[in-house]
């Protein structure tokens, strides 16, 4: 870092750690804990409004990071003297890089936890020949194209060293960036992904032996008998390792129970370990950080402790110290020295060497184990992605003066630039197959034979939600004569660039098939304890299931299970929960954007529910259950939905059912307003109706927990009177669209159209009700009309969010 200083100036003086501030007259810019302070905010800040504007493309965090370190350095923002000065001047800069290397330190401990040493055993011929070739052809093609470099830019500098580590520097694979490139793409849990992943930790571990040969070859002594020390220290201290450090942690993971916290000392305990292992490997001449990697390679996988010590660390470390680690490459990385037509040609060699050697050698080799071509293709070029990894050999490499300041910045754009391609060339080539449509003959509540078993896939984002949706499955039950109910819970989640995200994609057992992992999250336990007391006490078949993607893409793993489950009805949660004051607060607008999602491409009938404390906040035991249900019966194949699902609950001995069927006055039909009655589904569809009211009817005749009453009203605000004036009510079931006069206009009315008139009327602030509400939309084989329309008039963001 010394080298931004210019030559023959004196050494800065040491700055002092805090100041005494402006009123004494002190600038705090010229201490160094202030200064820290504002650097570390100034890249949080640039980094993450990069990836934001980079979320569309699809691109991982670390190419906001590399690209923020390039315009904080001297390629854009330093070429400012005063700013360079003033934010990081040459003093700062060891403080600077002493924080980027703690977090890089802890960041490779977290890497190796994601690589798993037993799977690198288990790794086949095929991810072994692809990992070899992907390393074997870009090592030669680097030590080539390092004889060109070192006859133009390159001169003078260790020739033995430079070879190495130009061949390092072309063969690496970035696993942690790849990991998340992959979970990203839905192709983690895929053949491909997995065959990547193996070939990719092969690739890694054979990377870091490299490198640690790389670094024992550059260092200051000239003599080949100190490099060789060096090496055979490094093996040693990694045998020493492998037989001290895992028992230790094997005996520390025994003691941290499942649903327990994990006690501060263990975490300490290992950090203090990390540390240590990391000044072990300095001392030997190696970078403090493959001692980190080595112990998160050797810690145990399984149990709650390495979940517990992710959580601890990963947020500090990726959100703030990391960051600066790019940007301590940025200040070396100054683009204006690739200058002439000889740099440029040397920039565009490497990056085509470095993206032949890894393409070419995986496609032969893939398509040699008889790989389809389209896998072969998008394997070459998820096996080509650089990231930090390749930035650490770069950066020891400057710092061992083995590349200079025109190579470096050549070998940054390469990495860059292979790392940016991936995404788009991958879901350009390779469309990964979602599996066959199932085809299943109920999609829907309303059937002919009831007796048939109901799947519901119900959805939920947070423990917030579970005592409701328990409380209505239980309503769901049916009678014990029945097929029965079966359930399957799916949490829904965000993926992240968190390591702990990865780590429960990989417990994934089929691509686009959540999963469920217990331990993983603080309320993990919770949701498992509540579904399982349900599942005993109600004799109801559920599955808990975790669902990991991104907000973009996350109506599709719904959509997918609902269709490998065979559910006839998909529940979701309304995107407000309900205040202390009564009224509906947003949660995340994002869910609301999954919901219209799911209404347009679900295989099966869907209901939004709006929870209003169903039941309160417990599960509610089957022999306390006293419900009131209403269905508003207005017509149509939505209304005919939740009128079948009414009829369903209404069997449970805890549930009266109350059908309210509106009726048109008959002197007033066509008075209502001027409405366009080709938007109905006409005479068809008022015959259903009526088919469906009888059949109702006849069911009912003997039941007096089910009340059917004909309310007749002359226009909405009749309507809306007679909505307001039903008294004691748990649970609305209503329609999503449905149809005749009445209902039309109503929906002049409509504030969410996902919800449709009458659940947008339910939820206005001025109807007064403490009832939930599910809003129902039956399957009848086509996408919902005009949903799309008129959410994209409400927001001005759908560009950007929708997928």
């Amino acid at each position: 870092m010394a080298s931004n200083a210019t030559v023959g100036q004196k050494c800065p003086s040491p700055m002092k750690a805090t100041s005494n501030g402006l009123f004494q007259g002190d600038n705090p810019l010229d201490f160094a804990l202030p200064l820290a302070i504002l650097q570390i905010c100034l890249v949080v800040v640039l980094t993450r409004g990069l990836a934001f504007l980079l979320r569309p493309l699809r691109q991982p965090r670390v190419i906001a990071e590399i690209i923020g370190g390039i315009l904080l350095g001297p390629s854009v923002l330093g070429r400012s003297k005063s700013y360079l000065q003033a934010v990081f001047p040459p003093k700062s800069l060891t403080v600077l890089d002493t924080l980027a290397n703690i977090g890089l330190i802890f960041f490779l401990f977290l890497a190796g936890l994601e690589i798993d040493p037993k799977a690198l055993r288990r790794t086949g011929k095929t991810a072994l020949g692809i990992a070899l070739a992907g390393i074997g052809l870009p090592f030669a093609l680097g030590i080539g194209s390092s004889f060109l470099l070192r006859a133009t830019i390159s001169k003078g500098v260790n020739a033995s060293a430079f070879l190495v580590f130009m061949g390092v520097a072309l063969s690496i694979t970035a696993f942690p960036v790849l990991a998340r490139i992959l979970a990203e793409l839905k192709l983690l849990t895929t053949d491909i992904g997995r065959m990547a992943m193996s070939a990719a930790a092969v690739n890694d571990v054979a990377a870091w032996v490299l490198l640690a040969l790389a670094v024992a070859l550059s260092g200051s002594n000239s003599s080949p008998i100190v490099s060789l020390w060096v090496l055979l220290s490094g093996c040693a201290f990694v045998i020493c390792l492998s037989l001290i450090v895992p028992p230790i942690f094997k005996w520390m993971a025994h003691r941290c129970h499942e649903g327990e916290p994990v006690e501060e000392v263990y975490i300490c305990a290992t950090l203090a370990v990390v540390l240590a292992a990391g000044l072990a490997t300095d001392a030997i001449g190696i970078h403090a950080m493959f001692g980190a990697f080595v112990v998160g390679v050797l810690f145990p996988k399984e149990g709650p402790f390495a979940g517990a010590l992710v959580e601890k660390v990963e947020d500090l470390v990726s959100g703030l110290f990391l960051p600066l680690y790019f940007v301590s490459s940025g200040l070396k990385t100054n683009v204006a020295t690739i200058q002439g037509l000889q740099s440029w040609g040397l920039l565009a060699l490497v990056i085509f060497t470095a993206c032949f050697g890894k393409i070419v050698g995986t496609v032969v080799v893939s398509l040699s184990f008889k790989v389809p071509v389209r896998e072969a293709l998008a394997l070459g070029f998820l096996m080509n992605t650089k990231g930090l990894v390749e930035l650490i050999v770069l950066n020891i490499g400057k710092d061992r003066k083995v590349l200079n300041d025109q190579t470096f910045a050549i070998m940054v754009l390469m990495a860059l630039f292979t790392t940016f391609i991936t995404t788009p060339v991958v879901m350009a080539v390779y469309k990964p197959s979602r599996g066959r449509k199932e085809d299943y003959k109920h999609r829907s509540i309303e059937r002919k034979n009831p007796d048939t078993q109901l799947r519901i896939l119900a959805c939920f984002h947070s423990a917030r939600n579970i005592p409701s949706m328990i409380n209505l499955l239980e309503a769901s039950r049916g009678v014990a004569k029945r097929e029965g109910l079966s359930v399957y819970a799916l949490h829904l989640m965000e993926l992240s660039e968190r390591s702990s995200a990865i780590l429960m994609v990989h417990k994934a057992r089929k691509n686009g098939l959540p999963f469920w992992n217990k331990g993983r999250r603080s309320d993990s336990d919770h949701v498992v304890v509540a579904f399982e007391a349900f599942q005993q006490l109600s004799q109801v078949s559920v599955r808990p299931m975790t669902s990991i993607s991104s907000m973009a893409d996350m109506h599709e793993d719904i959509c997918t299970t609902a269709e490998s489950k065979k559910a006839a009805i998909i529940i979701l949660p309304f995107h407000k929960h309900q205040r202390m004051d009564g009224s509906l607060e947003t949660t995340r607008t994002d869910f609301r954007w999954v919901n219209k999602r799911v209404l347009e491409h679900a295989p099966c009938s869907v209901g939004i529910f709006i929870d209003r404390g169903l039941g309160g906040t417990t599960h509610v035991s089957a022999r306390n259950v006293s419900y009131s249900i209403t269905v508003l019966f207005f017509g149509g194949h939505d209304d005919r939905e939740a009128l079948a699902y009414g009829t369903r609950m209404a069997e449970h001995p805890g549930i009266s059912l109350n059908v309210i069927h509106f009726v048109v006055e008959p002197e007033t039909i066509g008075e209502i307003s001027a409405i366009d009655m080709q938007e109905n589904s006409g005479l068809n569809s008022m015959s259903l109706d009526e088919e469906c009211l009888s059949e109702f009817k006849q069911k009912i005749l003997k039941d007096n927990s089910v009340k059917y009453e004909e309310r007749a009203v002359r226009n909405a605000t009749e309507t809306i009177a007679a909505i307001h004036g039903i008294g004691r009510c748990n649970l609305f079931l209503v329609g999503r669209m449905p149809d005749g006069e009445l209902a039309l206009a109503l929906k002049r009315r409509s504030e969410c159209p996902e919800l449709g008139p009458v659940g947008s009327l339910l939820i206005t602030p001025d109807f007064s009700t403490t009832a939930s509400v599910l809003v129902i939309q039956q399957y009848h084989g086509s996408l919902s009309v005009n949903l799309a329309s008129d959410m994209e008039e409400e927001s001005p963001e759908k560009e950007s969010e929708s997928s």
